[in-house]
């Protein structure tokens, strides 16, 4: 936790550095509604398969943001500490008052790495994870009718997220309880390519969970996202942020495949 507080306090600046510094910015209002299945699935003491879905949605439920397809595995080091990576697919759609780009849909592929690491605080549970994100993301306009694109553009992406979850109904979190749970993720680009807009977005999160088996969850949440475009707006020269807001309804379910 120490080692990472100053990456917290860095983040903290670049999130507020946008606000304080330009005068001239576009902001985009969103209402979102994100639908979220997870699900890490052993194989054997330490090895894990995770798969994960994400259908995301503006204006609640009636018009399409992105969907996103994610597998991978994960290693447990230590009871407490596993590192792991994997694949994911995205594609976005045109959204909002100033889209990324009114061509139409365009994909993004993604290889990522991450450490995690889980600790409990008196009735708090918490988790940290790092990941390391390498992005090819497609030209929008150069995508064809299943998403594939001519040109790729690269770039790197770190983020961090700390979550947390507290039982209300005793000491410990047992099946058929409510719980409290709360996350928040920051996530920074990096490399040759990138030079005023280290900041990429920040995603804030709370709400309620219910713990239906020692393998089964149900979350709804309240979210606020903050995203920063690549690029600025082609016709103003302006930097544009998004500011969405909305819900997240998260389902995890885990499997054991081998015990």
């Amino acid at each position: 936790m120490k080692i990472l507080l100053p990456l917290l306090a860095a983040a903290g600046s670049l999130v507020s550095r946008p606000a304080a510094a330009q005068v001239s910015r576009i902001n985009d209002f969103n209402a979102i509604g994100w639908y979220v299945y997870e699900g890490d699935h052993a194989l054997g003491e330490r090895w894990q398969i995770h798969t994960e879905y994400q259908l995301r949605r503006i204006n609640f439920i009636t018009d399409r943001q992105q969907s996103l397809l994610r597998a991978g595995f994960a290693y447990k080091v230590m009871p407490r500490f596993k590192v792991g990576g994997g694949y994911t697919r995205l594609v976005t759609h045109p959204y909002g008052d100033h889209p990324v780009a009114d061509a139409g849909s365009y994909p993004e592929q993604r290889f990522y790495e991450d450490v995690e690491l889980s600790d409990e605080v008196g009735r708090f549970a918490l988790e940290q994870r790092i990941r390391l994100e390498q992005r090819w993301i497609g030209v929008p306009g150069a995508s064809g009718s299943l998403g594939n694109s001519a040109v790729w553009n690269r770039q790197n992406r770190v983020r961090y997220q700390l979550a947390l979850a507290f039982p209300l109904q005793g000491p410990t979190l047992d099946d058929g309880e409510w719980y409290l749970t709360a996350f928040d993720e920051v996530f920074l680009n990096f490399g040759r390519e990138i030079t005023t807009n280290v900041f990429n977005q920040n995603r804030i999160g709370g709400g309620l969970g219910y713990r239906v088996h020692d393998n089964f969850r149900l979350e709804f949440q309240y979210l606020n996202q903050i995203t920063h475009h690549f690029d600025p707006d082609p016709r103003t020269g302006f930097p544009v942020y998004e500011f969405n807001n909305g819900f997240r309804l998260g389902l995890t379910y885990n499997l054991t495949l081998i015990d």
